[in-house]
């Protein structure tokens, strides 16, 4: 077996497919972690923008980035983490960008990101109601109008 099948075997049980696409780079997402305190587990809710992505595979990991009293804190977790319970997508980001670091020198209304507009299917028409190609008429140039008004008078 070659080495990349077997890196295949072991990671494919433990990918969470539908956490692939479930968010994109400047979303705001809810982030329910899972915390384990003493014997108690309980969940805990991180909600920020999303700001970067990277890896591949079993390695991928994402930056989430909130601001908490002026002071912005930033969280990377493995995408497939265990600890993550689930991800919620607040709110669609439309952004130009892979990494969104400059997000950090802003503060305030500054680190707003533009929600992206969810497209709206334009019906088809029919080709009856289709008005047929008017044949457009030609302007006489304004050097000949004169004339004519000028011969008229």
């Amino acid at each position: 077996m070659a080495v990349k099948s077997i890196k295949e075997l072991v990671e494919k049980p433990t990918i969470k497919p539908e956490r692939l696409d479930a968010f994109s780079i400047g979303d705001t997402v809810d982030v329910h972690v899972k915390i384990v305190e003493g014997e108690k587990e309980r969940i805990q809710i991180f909600s920020g923008i999303v700001i970067g992505r990277k890896g591949s595979g079993i390695n991928e990991s994402f930056t989430v980035r909130r601001l908490v009293g002026n002071e912005g804190v930033e969280r990377v977790w493995p995408l497939h983490s265990p600890s993550i319970d689930k991800l919620e997508v607040k709110k669609a980001g439309r952004v130009r960008r892979a990494k969104l670091y400059y997000l950090r020198e802003r503060v305030g209304k500054a680190t707003r990101v533009a929600e992206q507009q969810e497209e709206q299917a334009v019906k088809p028409r029919l080709a009856e109601s289709v008005p047929p190609p008017q044949e457009k008429k030609h302007k006489e140039p304004k050097a000949e109008q004169k004339a004519d008004e000028s011969a008229k008078a």
